[in-house]
């Protein structure tokens, strides 16, 4: 069996909340060893936040598996020595700090550098280290909106639709944070030993998900508009349709030949012409396309699609991922310390340990980096002094 791939990099995770620790958690599952560093008091505040199971956070305990927790008072001088001392012999650093905090606690880009002149310092912010809104507060719902992606879904000429999971945190942040750690870890496997501060603004991030609707843009001249573009609710042939039962099935005919397969599997004579009709077009034919699949559960017409390779599925209710046999098969999930969890698509389900508690690893991680057991003793007793 082929070796953890990031296998021995030593990575200091600052973050809180979801873009850092998700990103810390895919570097995990590559083979990294993660060192969650926490404050002395609460620490990560995604630890008090409902809901909880067995005292652990759901959202937490989602992101943090494989991980050892560190508490260190970074206001202090003891615990920003400690800091820098650990810094020295990790590969990476990965901070969710608002553009300055790291300067003013004193472990800042230039005094990582100083400590270990091949750092990676990973920055995530909402809007970047520079530029006028560095020092500006946000969250995933304002990043999406001044990134132009919250508009793009909703019904058309209604409200821009709040999408149901965190787009920039967990791809705008979480995604690009790894991909950019990444990179920085093959350039320096190539020779480049100079240290590396990553500035990775989630509404760029989220932004750059765009890529596609932004070149149509570009070609056409034709501002992009929700529900009336291809992928987004505009065509009838590429959306969701309820079903008998209440529950919903997925329709990604897009292609001639699936149109034409799609219809011929419920019966309606279509043809390829009707997928260039304009907006009314579209929606008469979705209506009866509607009045047809509302005459099946959502049970049936998957089972009935079985036999017709025409994109369509049926679109699933989160308790229902795990029992799935897609899901089943690949081993998408799994239990640790009886909480379910899913892995990342690079990682496996077996080897993990439970998320860390609060500074649990403290004394165990400070021994191993050097710190004599009085060290140890001094750095818990220090008080803050910024």
């Amino acid at each position: 069996m082929a070796e953890p791939m990031l296998k021995g990099i030593v990575v200091l995770d600052l973050s809180r909340l979801l873009p850092g620790p998700f990103c810390t958690m895919i570097l995990s599952d590559l083979g990294a060893t993660v060192i969650k560093v926490e404050d002395t008091g609460a620490g990560d505040y995604m630890r008090q936040l409902p809901p909880a199971r067995a005292e652990l956070n759901g959202r937490f305990g989602a992101v943090n598996r494989d991980k050892r927790s560190v508490a260190v008072d970074l206001k202090n001088p003891a615990g920003r020595a400690a800091f820098l001392r650990m810094a020295a012999k990790a590969d990476v650093v990965i901070e969710s700090f608002r553009p300055g905090v790291m300067d003013k606690l004193g472990v800042g880009f230039a005094a990582l550098r100083e400590a270990n002149p091949g750092i990676i310092l990973l920055s995530i912010s909402g809007y970047g280290q520079t530029g006028p809104y560095r020092e500006r507060a946000g969250h995933d719902l304002n990043y999406i909106a001044l990134a132009g992606v919250l508009t793009m879904g909703g019904a058309r000429g209604g409200a821009p639709a709040l999408p149901g999971i965190q787009i920039a945190d967990f791809a705008g942040g979480g995604l690009w944070g790894a991909v950019g750690v990444l990179a920085a870890l093959a350039s320096r496997a190539r020779g480049d030993r100079e240290a590396r501060h990553l500035d990775l603004s989630m509404t760029e991030g989220a932004m750059a998900l765009l890529a596609a609707e932004i070149g149509n843009y570009d070609a056409s001249g034709k501002p992009p508009r929700r529900s009336e573009e291809t992928l987004n609710g505009g065509l009838a042939c590429y959306g969701v349709f309820e079903c008998k039962d209440g529950k919903w099935f997925s329709v990604g005919a897009l292609e001639p030949k699936f149109w034409l397969g799609f219809n011929a599997a419920i019966g309606r004579a279509g043809d390829m012409s009707e997928i260039l009709r304009d907006g009314a077009g579209q929606d008469a034919i979705r209506s009866e396309i509607a009045a047809i699949l509302k005459t099946r559960t959502r049970d049936e017409w998957t089972a009935h699609f079985v036999a017709h390779d025409v994109c369509c599925e049926p679109v699933l209710e989160i308790e229902e991922l795990e029992t799935h046999r897609l899901h089943a098969a690949r081993g998408n999930f799994f239990r640790l310390g009886g909480r379910l969890q899913t892995r990342t698509p690079f990682g496996g389900p077996d080897g993990h340990s439970e998320p860390p508690r609060h500074g649990e690893h403290t004394a165990e991680v400070l021994a191993e980096l050097g710190f004599s057991a009085d060290e140890i003793s001094a750095l818990r007793a220090a008080k803050a002094t910024l």
